[in-house]
């Protein structure tokens, strides 16, 4: 008797648990039809889609995203979800690490509008997790982050900017071949940079055509990412020409001020920028951290950069 009791314990709580599951998933996806009503009557952009969220039920025609903060997720996301049919529920603990934060969704936002998968205005975001849900509208003009990397833009090409970020933000989160990587990128005033540095391998881009050494295209960003594992920096000119790889910058750093625990590779960065009109770009392989300098100071940490891919 005390077994069948046990038994039936058992399975009165499945049912009370699967009740449960079902009651969320329902007002889960109230949420997200209010959300998108609400992103299709102001005109948002886009729609991202932040934590235990599954989106099969509703349609529209506003692109949607889903958010997520390592590659480990995404894996599981594909894993899991059919190829983009759902996301997989995380635990909480992953969820309050990473998505339980209007900063990170704004940053996301912000990160796939300046590399081109967004278009500006408003982005809608619905933040969820196993016993809540919020819906967040974002106006990408007022964000911060999107405002300081325009500011790159008055020196160096939109295009450009947009090619040496995403290859940034694949160093910074993928690395290579399973390995951190960090490197620096200074994009801008090319020929004085390159007469205030010296060569410490055999450049790997001289002699070679334009369109073998210009960054905008994109069969050269896995050679870029390659030789961004070896010492030195890449020159690059404001309209896209790679001029070199593997330079060693002959800078004087000692009054530049910059967060301890950086090493020569962002002094220097920040140092060339002080004494040219380049820009600077800097990928840390510690912690996968992207920052950018402008006139010897750092103009913005992009701490663990978070991606989004369509739904």
């Amino acid at each position: 008797m005390e077994q069948k009791g046990m038994i039936a314990d058992y399975y009165s709580s499945e049912q009370e648990a699967t009740g449960q599951i079902e009651g969320y998933m329902e007002k889960t996806i109230i949420v997200i039809e209010t959300a998108v009503r609400l992103a299709e009557e102001i005109g948002s952009s886009a729609i991202i889609l932040s934590g235990d969220l599954c989106f099969e039920e509703v349609k529209t025609n506003i692109p949607i995203y889903h958010a997520f903060s390592d590659q480990k997720e995404l894996i599981n996301h594909l894993i899991f979800s059919g190829g983009g049919k759902g996301v997989r529920t995380f635990t909480d603990k992953m969820i309050n690490q990473s998505y339980h934060k209007l900063e990170e969704l704004e940053n996301i936002a912000a990160i796939e509008h300046v590399l081109g998968n967004i278009s500006e205005g408003t982005v809608v975001g619905i933040i969820g997790s196993i016993d809540s849900c919020a819906i967040v509208v974002h106006d990408l003009k007022e964000n911060e982050m999107v405002k300081k990397i325009r500011e790159c833009e008055e020196r160096v090409s939109s295009d450009v900017v947009r090619a040496v970020l995403t290859i940034c933000f694949d160093v910074a989160t993928k690395g290579r071949e399973g390995k951190k990587v960090g490197t620096a990128l200074i994009v801008g005033d090319a020929e004085e940079v390159m007469q205030r540095s010296h060569p410490l391998i055999i450049n790997p881009y001289l002699g070679q055509t334009p369109e073998d050494s210009n960054i905008l295209e994109e069969h050269n960003w896995e050679s870029v990412k390659e030789l961004a594992q070896l010492d030195g920096v890449f020159v690059i000119s404001e309209d896209g020409r790679i001029h070199a790889a593997g330079r060693y910058l002959d800078v004087d750093a000692r009054d530049i001020n910059i967060d301890k625990g950086l090493g020569g590779r962002h002094v220097s960065a920040a140092a060339i920028t002080r004494d040219t009109v380049a820009v600077a770009f800097t990928v840390s392989e510690s912690g996968g951290v992207v920052r950018i300098y402008i006139d010897g100071k750092e103009l913005i940490c992009i701490d663990k950069p978070q991606r989004c891919i369509p739904a």
